[in-house]
């Protein structure tokens, strides 16, 4: 699968039962200061991602492919949908955790940090400082 587009999402709607199927955090997606975008293939919506906070440090967050899109690069295109994204808000580090996913991301580029290292402005989101386990690996990616 190949030629995704992003389109920014004007509604959540979608978002919300999408992540919490796959266990991800929902409870501060309407919180200021999140950007969520949809993927699509073929006029079909096949995911989400988004990016969080302000800065040269953001958090990449929710990333999720749907279904049948799933297993054919489509994640791999879709992060690097939104990496462009961060590059042309002049983000110049990306910040994640996840408690299933690492591999995955250590195959784009994303490098393994200690948690307490994490930018302050990083550090003090919703997501780090409550609703990810402590147990999340934290990685980060120079873009």
């Amino acid at each position: 699968m190949t030629a995704l587009t992003i389109t920014p999402m004007a509604s959540l709607e979608e978002l919300v039962p999408a992540l919490a199927a796959e266990g991800l955090p929902v409870d501060d997606i309407e919180d200021d200061g999140r950007a969520f975008f949809a993927f699509h293939h073929a006029g079909r919506c096949i995911g989400f991602g988004g990016i969080e906070g302000d800065g040269p440090d953001r958090i990449l967050r929710s990333v999720v492919i749907l279904g049948a899109a799933r297993g054919q690069g489509t994640g791999r295109e879709a992060v690097a949908l939104l990496e462009s994204e961060a590059r042309r808000q002049g983000v110049a580090r990306l910040h994640l955790l996840t408690t299933t996913a690492a591999d995955f991301f250590r195959k784009l580029g994303y490098r393994d940090h200690d948690r307490e290292d994490a930018p302050a402005a990083v550090a003090s989101s919703r997501e780090f400082a409550a609703l990810c386990p402590a147990s999340a690996e934290y990685l980060v990616k120079p873009l």
